[in-house]
């Protein structure tokens, strides 16, 4: 059982490097937890690479309907996103150093993984590695 948050959930259905190894790490899993807010950003990642041409209008759709697929397989389990995350997020900021980048969004996939019970989170984001630190969970990229 594994907390990922959107970067890597985008590696699992996106063709890069480390595609295949990420692939093989989340299908063995019993269960790969992510937040709610993963939900909306895996279509951003998926819309963005149609609106770069990165993909045609095939690759897109292909995408989101295997995304789909796996979602309605049960094979993602969502953590909800709730007042109490939104407001522990926003605390977050008043205690982190200046040396931390942090987007709102990451923040919440933190403060989500806190909430469930997590000790790491599963990312391939340098600031959301270093934000993680920041709030105790111990990152680990898949490579």
């Amino acid at each position: 059982m594994i907390f990922c948050d959107t970067s890597t959930l985008a590696k699992y259905y996106v063709p890069e490097l480390e595609t295949p190894v990420v692939q093989a790490k989340l299908d063995a899993e019993d269960r790969v937890f992510l937040s709610d807010l993963a939900r909306t950003e895996i279509m951003a990642v998926f819309h963005r690479r149609f609106r770069e041409k990165k993909w045609s209008r095939s690759e897109f759709l292909a995408a989101v309907r295997q995304f789909t697929k796996d979602d309605l397989a049960g094979f993602w389990t969502w953590a909800q996103l709730d007042r109490d995350i939104t407001r522990e997020a926003a605390k977050v900021f008043t205690t982190l150093p200046d040396s931390i980048f942090l987007r709102a969004a990451d923040c919440l996939h933190l403060v989500t993984a806190l909430r469930q019970g997590f000790s790491e989170i599963h990312t391939h984001d340098a600031n959301q590695s270093k934000g993680a630190s920041a709030v105790g969970l111990t990152p680990i990229r898949i490579i």
